[in-house]
Order: structure tokens, then sequence, then C-alpha cells
């Protein structure tokens, strides 16, 4: 695990997928057609703390809701891309907009829409109960799973590396 921590080290830009990582992938349909998810408070907690000391944080989904984005934007996350079919091709346009460098991203997935943008970033990182083709390619697989601790889990490494997990 010590050889694995250096890689958490110079992460400054964290991007995450919302189904199957911010929740457990779990949709509920309420009465009047609503989808409707859970996440973490936990999470909640690392992503508004990232960003209060100054990392960058990103939403990449193809999940679509106005509830979503609003509890990102009560973090303090500005950066939610959601409904989108291309992650590689919004990926790229992020990373060259923001002016990111590739070995400072940390990429979060699950699932086979986020292979190729995983592949491009230099920690790939996936919850515990992520898909086998995900597992595969990922430098780290969290102890968590999607939706119950994983977003954290990665965030707290790298703002516990550089000083700034109080």
């Amino acid at each position: 695990m010590d050889n694995i921590l250096t890689l958490f080290k110079p992460i400054r830009h964290f991007i995450f997928d919302i189904d199957g990582v911010l929740t457990d992938g779990t949709l509920l349909i309420s009465a009047e057609g609503n989808l409707l998810r859970s996440m973490n408070i936990k999470d909640g907690y690392a992503l508004q703390l990232a960003v209060k000391k100054g990392y960058r944080v990103s939403i990449i989904s193809g999940a679509k809701g106005e509830e979503i984005g609003k509890r990102l934007r009560g973090l303090g996350i500005t950066e939610i891309l959601l409904g989108i079919e291309d992650k590689m091709q919004t990926f790229v346009d992020l990373v060259q907009r923001n002016h990111s460098e590739m070995s400072q991203i940390l990429y979060m997935g699950d699932d086979m829409p986020d292979l190729m943008v995983m592949q491009q970033v230099s920690l790939p990182c996936c919850p515990s109960d992520a898909c086998h083709q995900i597992k595969i390619i990922s430098k780290y697989i969290s102890t968590a799973e999607g939706g119950k601790g994983c977003v954290r889990d990665v965030i707290e490494k790298v703002l516990t590396l550089n000083g700034h997990w109080n």
C-alpha cells in the first residue's frame, strides 16, 4: 500500500462519475416518475473539504437531474457536467480548459463509459464493486463500494498526504 500512496500525493484534480461512484447505482422511481438517488454524507464532507483546500473537483456523468446539480453545487463544486454521452471528448475539453496536468488527475469511475477516460489519467480509481474491466485498469480499488465512502477514501488519502486533512 505504501507504493500506491506515492501516486496520490501529486493529485490536484479529482474527477468523479455519479452513478456507481457517488451513488450505489440504485435508482428509485417515485410515483411521479422522478428518479431518486442517495449520496453518502461522508463523501460529501470530503468533496467540500477538497474544494475549500483548493483542489479542483469535477463531475462527468451520464446522469441527469437538477437535484444532482443542486446537491453538488451545495458542496462547492462548480464543474458539474451531466447528461454526457461522450465522456472522452468532455474530458479532453475539461483538461484543456483548466490546463490540468494528466499527472495530477485522479478519475474514479465504475463502468464501461468511464474506461477510455480512466486510461488517460495518472491515477484511475474505482469502488470495490466496479465492473471487472474497470478494476483491471484501476491503479487503486477502494475498499468501499460506490455510494458508500469510496469518494471519501481517495480524497482523504490525497489531502492527508498533502497535510490538508484536518
